[in-house]
Order: C-alpha cells, then structure tokens, then sequence
C-alpha cells in the first residue's frame, strides 16, 4: 500500500523527509542513514540527503512506498 505524504510547499528534501516520518531523529543522521538503507526514487537509486522530493514523486524505504502530492 502506498502512503501518501503531503509536501507544504514546492517541495522537501529527502533529510527533511526522512526526519518528519521519523526515520531519523536529526539531520545529520539522513548521511548515514542514506549510505546504509537502499532509498529508491522513481525506481531509482537515491543518496542524496538535499535532494529535492516533488509532488508525484514516489520513494521507498525499508518496506514502505510513499507517494508524494502538493498541499
């Protein structure tokens, strides 16, 4: 099932993200966490913490997929 997130704005950052869902407790964790969890993006790989996530993009993490839609 996918989850839907909802970006307040033009768009959030993959760290941003990763912190909001609880994921990561702070930003300097999203590194890390990134070069040790496949993080895919559009059916790609991602490992970028500052990559800018837009609605209609769709990210998997450790099981989950979510889909991302304008406020």
């Amino acid at each position: 099932m996918i989850k839907k997130f909802t970006i307040k704005g033009e768009y959030i950052t993959l760290a941003q993200f990763l912190k909001e869902e609880s994921v990561i407790s702070s930003g300097g964790q999203a590194k890390w966490y990134l070069k040790e969890n496949p993080v895919q993006l559009n059916g790609e790989l991602e490992d970028r913490r500052g990559k800018k996530l837009h609605s209609g993009d769709v990210l998997k993490l450790a099981g989950e997929e979510y889909e991302f839609i304008s406020e």
